[in-house]
């Protein structure tokens, strides 16, 4: 089981399209209050499943390939804050529409953080692999229509409540699906993820609440 306690509110005022901005006294009791309101509201639920490689049906498309090249294995992986979260950013844009803006960034920032806790803990279960950073669909040149692949093979809805609309889009909104590969030699640096990266202890990026683009 995952829990968050807290959210990296750096990452928050990122997805606000501020992330140097000084937060005020009102701003900074805002943040206070979202925070507390996505960490009780949310319900995070996650699934993956290892897979052998190659897989023609997964590996749609050249940046894919590309992106597991050297793996032997993936991993397919969902994860989400759960209808409660959509709900209640609903609720907010009708009566207080910064405050829904607020939550919406706050509630990003939960689900990637779920991701991140379902990479450190897969780090821990496989420590005889290397991991890749996560990889979705819709991401280059990786066909979106594979949501709804990803999720009949991890049963998620029936297992966690998570579905794809006819665009592909994920219900509830506030979830993520990927893949990252899985390899018993070293991944170049630039397809690492940070779980499994060996700077995750001394990256300047993750000190202050950032990350490398990766």
């Amino acid at each position: 089981m995952i829990e968050l306690t807290s959210l990296n509110r750096n990452e928050a005022k990122r997805y606000l399209g501020g992330a140097k901005i000084e937060l005020d006294e009102r701003m900074s009791e805002l943040f206070d209050s979202c925070e507390k309101q996505v960490l009780s509201t949310a319900k995070l639920k996650f699934l993956y499943k290892i897979i052998d490689l190659p897989n023609e049906k997964l590996t749609a498309g050249e940046d894919i390939k590309s992106h597991l090249n050297g793996c032997t294995k993936a991993v397919l992986i969902c994860a989400t804050l759960g209808a409660e979260v959509d709900r209640m950013i609903r609720v907010s844009q009708i009566s207080d529409m910064p405050r829904a803006v607020v939550l919406d960034s706050f509630s990003s920032v939960a689900v990637e953080q779920l991701c991140q806790s379902v990479d450190a803990l897969l780090a821990e279960k496989y420590p005889e692999y290397y991991f890749t950073f996560r990889y979705s669909p819709g991401y280059g040149d990786y066909p979106i229509e594979l949501q709804k692949e990803f999720l009949s093979l991890l049963d998620a809805p029936r297992k966690i409540g998570l579905s794809a609309n006819e665009n592909f889009l994920l219900i509830p909104s506030k979830s993520v699906t990927a893949i990252a590969g899985m390899s018993h030699n070293p991944i170049e640096r630039k397809k690492r993820g940070c779980a499994v990266c060996d700077m995750r202890d001394r990256c300047k990026y993750r000190r202050n609440g950032e990350h490398c683009g990766f």
